[in-house]
Order: C-alpha cells, then sequence, then structure tokens
C-alpha cells in the first residue's frame, strides 16, 4: 500500500501526459491508465494494482488530473460556457426556455443526471471489480466496437436516405455560415490583409460558426440529449471512453461528427470537473500525502495534452471519421487481452 507513496515525477508526468491525451480522444484514459503502466510492469504495475481500493493514492493522483482537462476544456468553450450559464439563469427568472442557449443549458442538465447518479452510486464498486488490466483490455475492445458500429449505422442511414428510404432521424445538417470560413487565413494573407484585422474577422466568422453549432444542438430534443447523456454511464468501466461513446450516441442520433464531438465536449465538462473536486478531499488530506507535488506535475502535463487534444479533435472531426479510433481500441484491446489474459 506503501509504494504508492513513492511515485516518481517522472512516472507523474508520463501518466499525466497520457491521461490528458486519453480523456477526450475517444479511447479511454481510464483504460490507459490501467493497461499503459501494466505494460511497462515493475514499479509501474504496483500502481495499478492499488487503484481499485477505496484508500489507493493512485486513483486519487488520477481523478485529481480530472481537474486540469476539465480547466481546458472550460477554456476553450469559455465564450460557449458563457452564453449557456446566462441562457440557464435567464430562463430560470422568465419561466421560459425560447432561445438556443437556454435550450441547449437544460439540454446538457437534463443528460448529465443519470452519469452523476451513476456515478455516485456505482463509480467505487465499478473501480474495485473492472480497474484491472484483464477487465480493461476487454472493455477497450468493446469501446471500439462501439464507435466502428455507431460509424457503419450512420453510413447506413445516410445511404438509406440517399436512396429515397426515410431515415429513422434525419441528419441534422449545418446551418448558416458555411465550414470553409474557418480555413481562409491563407487568401486573406496573400491578398494583403492587415493580419490584426484578419484575426478580427476570423474570431468573428468563429464565433457565428460556434453560435451556428449551438442552434443546431438546441434542436436535438430532450429524448436524444437523455440518450446520450446516459451513455455515459458506460464509461464507468475502465477501457470504455466517455468522449466516444457520447460521440457515438451522437453521431447515431443525427449529429455531424463535429456536432457530435462538441456536444460531447460540452457535456463531459461538468462530468469531468465533478469527478475531480469530489477527489480534492482525497488529495487534500491523507491520501495526498507523499503524491502532491505529483499531482502539481501531472496536472500541468495533463493540460498540455488535453489543450492539444481539444484543438486537433475539433479539426480532425470536421472532416474525418471516428473509424481510425475504433481499429486502434479493437487492435489494442485485443493485443491487451492475450497478454493480461494468457501470460
Amino acid at each position: 500500500m506503501h509504494a504508492i507513496y513513492h511515485m516518481t515525477y517522472f512516472q507523474a508526468v508520463v501518466i499525466g501526459l497520457i491521461q490528458g491525451l486519453t480523456e477526450l480522444f475517444p479511447i479511454s484514459s481510464l483504460g490507459h491508465t490501467v493497461l499503459i503502466p501494466s505494460w511497462f510492469g515493475g514499479t509501474w504495475a504496483i500502481l495499478v494494482s492499488q487503484e481499485s481500493s477505496a484508500e489507493s493514492p493512485y486513483l486519487a493522483f488520477i481523478v485529481g488530473l480530472h481537474l486540469a482537462t476539465a480547466v481546458v476544456l472550460l477554456g476553450y468553450y469559455a465564450k460557449t460556457w458563457g452564453r449557456i450559464i446566462r441562457g440557464f439563469f435567464t430562463s430560470i427568472f422568465s419561466r421560459r426556455i425560447e432561445s438556443a442557449d437556454q435550450k441547449l443549458a437544460w439540454l446538457l442538465v437534463v443528460a448529465t443526471v443519470p452519469v452523476g447518479a451513476a456515478g455516485l452510486l456505482l463509480e467505487h464498486p465499478f473501480r474495485e471489480l473492472f480497474a484491472k488490466p484483464l477487465a480493461a483490455a476487454i472493455f477497450l475492445t468493446i469501446n471500439g466496437v462501439i464507435l466502428g458500429g455507431a460509424e457503419v449505422l450512420r453510413r447506413r442511414e445516410k445511404a438509406a436516405g440517399a436512396a429515397g428510404v426515410p431515415q429513422r432521424k434525419p441528419v441534422i445538417q449545418p446551418a448558416g455560415v458555411t465550414q470553409p470560413a474557418r480555413s481562409a487565413g491563407g487568401g486573406a494573407h496573400a491578398a494583403g490583409v492587415e493580419p490584426s484585422r484578419f484575426r478580427g474577422e476570423r474570431d468573428e466568422r468563429d464565433a457565428m460558426l460556434d453560435q451556428d453549432a449551438d442552434q443546431r444542438l438546441a434542436g436535438l430534443g430532450v429524448k436524444s440529449a437523455l440518450l446520450i447523456g446516459a451513455s455515459q454511464i458506460l464509461a464507468l468501466f475502465a477501457g470504455i471512453s466517455r468522449e466516444g461513446v457520447t460521440m457515438a450516441g451522437g453521431l447515431v442520433r443525427g449529429l455531424s461528427h463535429e456536432d457530435a464531438l462538441r456536444f460531447s465536449f460540452l457535456l463531459s465538462t461538468p462530468v469531468i470537473f465533478a469527478a475531480g473536486a469530489l477527489k480534492l478531499s482525497d488529495l487534500t488530506g491523507p491520501l495526498g500525502q507523499g503524491v502532491r507535488g505529483q499531482v502539481i506535475a501531472g496536472s500541468i502535463a495533463a493540460a498540455a495534452t488535453s489543450l492539444f487534444a481539444v484543438v486537433f479533435l475539433s479539426r480532425y472531426f470536421r472532416t474525418r471519421t471516428l473509424t481510425p479510433f475504433a481499429i486502434y481500441c479493437l487492435a489494442a484491446g485485443l493485443i491487451s487481452i492475450i497478454r493480461f489474459g494468457i501470460f
């Protein structure tokens, strides 16, 4: 039990880098913080062996890193969250839900309730049962199946729509400003537009695109938001990605990849923040002794890779799909099953 207090700063930084990246990529941070140290073996594996314990400093360390990721998400979507929070309170004061910001605020509230309740009741029992290398490998494989299955279903619905067959739910297409406006920088500079002026125009276009996206998400509907939110419960299993299952749910309910990612990040922010905040008392108490410095180092690393992940994925899913992540999860999961199930 006491071996965990000897976690090195190097280990803390490496795990922080892994957590920050895999928390936002649809490949499961919890699964990777179980599997990768287990693959390393030695003192790394000792960390994982204590994660399922109620008195695990490693678990407190891992969940504490969530705060860094949540801060990055809040910062990246600061303007959006400002509108959402304003919409939430104005809807309470006016007793009406009319604007897109008000609708989106309440959709996020409705979607967060299932996973919030399940997390409080099941988070620790699930950690005890499933935060083990073989279990994480199995669920990582299942995560790959979920991601791949969502892509197959979406392609079938699009094909059915193209053939004139009514789709189960129409795909919510972008409205207003078109996506190419985001990448118009080269042309403006080539034409001699003043860089500062261009940046202002680009920021204005991005703000319009963000509001356009929120307008589409506000039309998602309570039923779809509830189903997508409830899918986060699967992320209590080490190896199932919160971002992955919510994106998959969004695709199945008719969202584009870009809008599914946006809704997933907005939906995940309060959940990730709450998970980290709940463990904050552990880090300030006896469990935090010997790892507080490592938590700071790991959090800085996690913030760096989280920022990279949110910027990269926001661009990636404008034109690409979940398929590469599905293939990765299937391959990594099956190889890990062989490693930890046989050897």
